[in-house]
């Protein structure tokens, strides 16, 4: 299999099977970011016959006598069938849609049993393909697509140059409903800055309620040395939020979201993983988060975001 440099996947992504589509970011400006750093170009999509190949290699890794012996000495009769593909690289969905029609036709050749394709995608990859082009996605399979929208603040938006507002979260995604296309949404806690995380909650929480993701997944901003935004707070141009002003901010989210979508925070960047179905879990939510505010000491929890190599 081709795999170049760290591989990124979303946790609910973990039975997927990992294709390399693409590699690095088209985008590649955000402040914060630090997750494509390893790799020596920008952004590249992988050429068909590498694509063609894995799916070959996986198809063969599945049947082989090994495979075969490993699967009955776990109790079963055969390998489970793959029923879903989570394409690698910051922003797939950017391609062309002939091209990944093209990848998902060569998906079902070799796994006629996916019934569906994921990966991260921006706000700005559906902006030049049409509706019809988006409807002809999802037929082909295309859906559950996890998107770094980080904030609704577009005051912070425009700071680390994500290239992209509020106005075209709400514009694209409505886009990507009409289509049937799923989505679940990363939210980036403290990427409003020192003084500021509760608004920007309370202004992401006014662009979720209009919007239907399937998931708000958190994950706590950890500034690295190597990223623009270290440098902006060298430069005393930005300040981060104290460890319990993140929980107090993630609380204030939580309090101001009304729609239905199920609330995880998963990631390693987040140092109690907290999950719940909301409207209904709400209550126990915001309880778990008065808990860690009132009883976990700020020290700890900026020894946590310190021994963290990575997210």
């Amino acid at each position: 299999m081709h795999y170049t440099g760290t591989i990124w996947r979303p946790p609910y992504e973990a039975d997927s099977l990992l294709l390399e589509v693409t590699a690095g970011c088209t985008h590649h400006k955000c402040k914060f970011c630090t997750l494509y750093s390893d790799l020596l170009f920008k952004f590249r999509m992988s050429p068909m016959e590498d694509i063609e190949g894995d799916l070959l290699e996986a198809q063969v890794l599945r049947t082989n006598p090994y495979s075969k012996m490993l699967t009955r000495l776990q109790g079963k009769e055969k390998p489970e069938p793959i029923h879903r593909v989570f394409l690698t690289g910051a922003n797939p969905f950017v391609l062309k849609t002939e091209k990944l029609l093209e990848i998902a036709s060569l998906i079902h050749k070799y796994f006629p049993s996916v019934k569906s394709i994921g990966c991260f995608a921006r706000i700005t990859d559906s902006i030049k393909k049409t509706d019809d082009e988006l409807i002809r996605l999802r037929q082909a399979g295309y859906t559950g697509l996890t998107i770094g929208v980080e904030t609704g603040d577009d005051d912070a938006l425009a700071f680390m140059r994500k290239g992209y507002t509020s106005k075209d979260i709400l514009t694209q995604c409505k886009r990507l409903e009409q289509a049937s296309i799923e989505y679940g949404f990363f939210y980036l806690t403290s990427i409003s800055g020192k003084g500021h995380g509760e608004i920007g909650a309370k202004l992401s929480a006014e662009i979720f309620n209009q919007l239907h993701p399937f998931l708000i997944g958190p994950n706590m901003l950890t500034v690295y040395p190597e990223s623009d935004l270290y440098q902006e707070i060298q430069n005393g141009n930005w300040q981060e939020e104290s460890e319990l002003e993140k929980y107090r901010e993630l609380r204030t989210l939580v309090e101001n979201l009304n729609i239905s979508t199920y609330f995880a925070a998963m990631g390693a960047s987040n140092a109690f993983q907290l999950r719940g179905h909301l409207p209904e879990d709400k209550p126990k939510l915001l309880e778990t988060f008065d808990k860690i505010i009132s009883e976990v000491s700020e020290e700890d929890l900026r020894n946590y975001r310190k021994n963290l190599p990575h997210l």
